[in-house]
């Protein structure tokens, strides 16, 4: 018997979110095996539409209600929808940290439909005055504290995903995640105001990378006995997730809603994942899931019928996302410093492909954190594309890549008595390496932080002497 719980996304404040899923979902699993009953399905319904709620107290809420459920074997499988993951995520998480404060209930599938796991371009926008009109016109706020977490490259998101990709295997200890997301924004819902409805490489809402958890974190940091401000290079790999693209979903909507459509391709994928059992039926259905995921890329051109005129062309390119992190060796933020990407040998900035950057967001409480949203196919360099309705008519003529790529860091204190300095990556590392297909990286670049000797002086002259104008000295090794 499965115990299986529902959870929603942000500012949702009705059930019907969850569309036909419930339904459809109870009715095959039963042809597939698997037994849930009525009472064995739960549909969540926690606040993030009230501005005081934050990530941890929606936590807490969501541990305390696990523990009216009265589970027979204390486990229980969850389906969650967009910040849905993150909430159930966090509260993994605190169970690890936290075991008194916690119930000891064991979580045995997590299926995340578009988690919003690195956040969302949308949260920013939902804060601003737009924003408040829409929650205000709904009657509800829009949920300041967890659009501050949703936000890209927001610490407390960070803080999670670091958690993840330093930390344990889950699959190794019998807790199996899957993220299941929509490859393409619901045409039909874009927000003329708004772009990133319409992103391709997004489900409408969430990015296909953010909702990843193959991620890595990289570090570029200045090593003991290297050259001047050289930065060399550190990468680790989180553990392996199941991933999912649900051709044609997208984020939201009765038509082309990842849930609320309760399209098959989802059904099926749901009870594929609950039929794992342990490490070794998780490890081939993340093999058969990068298949399918392969196959999808392979078949990247979408037309969009635009009434009278010709058919607008969607090339969906798998999209790379990085989170850069800006500080010094003291952990100090570096605001305004200038990150330049570079391509070739030499490196040139010149050279980095046509139309590789996307769309760059700072984050609105660290000016430190900015998110860049990068087409990997170009970084990698891509053959020709053709129109699949005439193969001798060209979308897109191949492009070759121009690795090693590489970058500068410009800071704007070059001077003074503490102050920082131009660093390059090193030579032999190719930042190519760095980012992958459909994922995230948060890359951490630290500068070395140049202290002079003028900070602090001894004298011997017992006469008054004035220091208000300390002359720097030497930098301090």
């Amino acid at each position: 018997m499965t115990t299986l719980v529902f959870v929603h996304g942000w500012s949702v404040t009705n059930t019907s979110t969850y569309g036909l899923l419930p339904q459809r979902l109870q009715a095959q699993a039963a042809a597939a095996g698997i037994a849930l009953a009525v009472a064995d399905i739960w549909l969540s319904e926690y606040v993030s539409f009230d501005d005081v709620v934050t990530m941890p107290d929606v936590v807490r809420a969501f541990d305390h209600a696990l523990r009216d459920l009265h589970l027979q074997d204390a486990s229980f499988a969850c389906i969650t929808h967009s910040t849905g993951g993150p909430v159930v995520r966090e509260w993994l998480r605190a169970q690890r940290e936290r075991p008194r404060a916690f119930s000891t209930i064991r979580l045995t599938h997590l299926m995340m439909l578009a988690p919003a796991n690195f956040g969302s371009a949308l949260a920013q926008l939902g804060k601003s005055v737009l924003g408040r009109l829409k929650a205000w016109a709904g009657g509800v706020e829009p949920g300041q504290r967890i659009l501050d977490w949703l936000e890209l490259g927001s610490s407390e998101s960070l803080s999670l995903n670091l958690d993840h990709i330093h930390g344990s295997d889950p699959a190794g200890q019998g807790q199996f995640l899957f993220v299941l997301t929509g490859d393409r924004p619901d045409r039909s819902l874009y927000d003329h105001i708004n772009s990133y409805t319409g992103e391709d490489g997004s489900d409408g809402v969430v990015r296909i990378a953010a909702a990843n958890l193959n991620a890595r974190h990289a570090v570029l940091a200045g090593e003991s006995g290297s050259a001047g401000d050289t930065l060399s290079l550190n990468v680790v790999t989180a553990p392996r997730t199941a991933f999912k693209l649900i051709p044609g979903a997208s984020h939201s909507g009765d038509e082309q809603g990842v849930m609320a459509s309760a399209p098959p391709a989802t059904v099926d994928a749901l009870l594929r994942c609950l039929h794992v059992r342990d490490v070794a039926s998780y490890h081939q259905l993340c093999d058969a899931f990068d298949a399918e995921n392969a196959q999808r890329d392979a078949d990247r051109v979408e037309m969009e019928t635009v009434g009278p005129f010709p058919d607008r062309v969607h090339i969906h390119d798998p999209r790379s996302m990085l989170v850069v992190r800006l500080t010094d060796e003291g952990g100090e933020p570096l605001l305004g410093a200038r990150m330049l990407l570079k391509a070739g040998t030499p490196p040139n900035p010149d050279w980095m492909p046509q139309g590789f950057m996307l769309d760059r967001q700072a984050n609105s409480h660290q000016g430190n954190v900015i998110t860049f949203f990068l087409n990997h196919a170009l970084l990698a360099g891509t053959p020709r594309v053709a129109d699949p309705d005439n193969s001798r008519r060209t979308l897109r003529a191949a492009m070759d890549g121009h690795r090693p790529y590489s970058a500068s860091i410009e800071p704007n204190d070059l001077v003074g008595l503490v102050h920082h300095a131009i660093a390059t990556t090193a030579a032999r590392d190719d930042l190519f390496l760095i980012v992958a297909p459909h994922q995230t990286t948060v890359l951490d670049v630290v500068l070395p932080r140049h202290v002079h000797e003028g900070v602090f002086r001894l004298t011997q002259k017992l006469t008054p002497e004035d220091f208000r104008h300390p002359v720097p000295g030497d930098v301090i090794p």
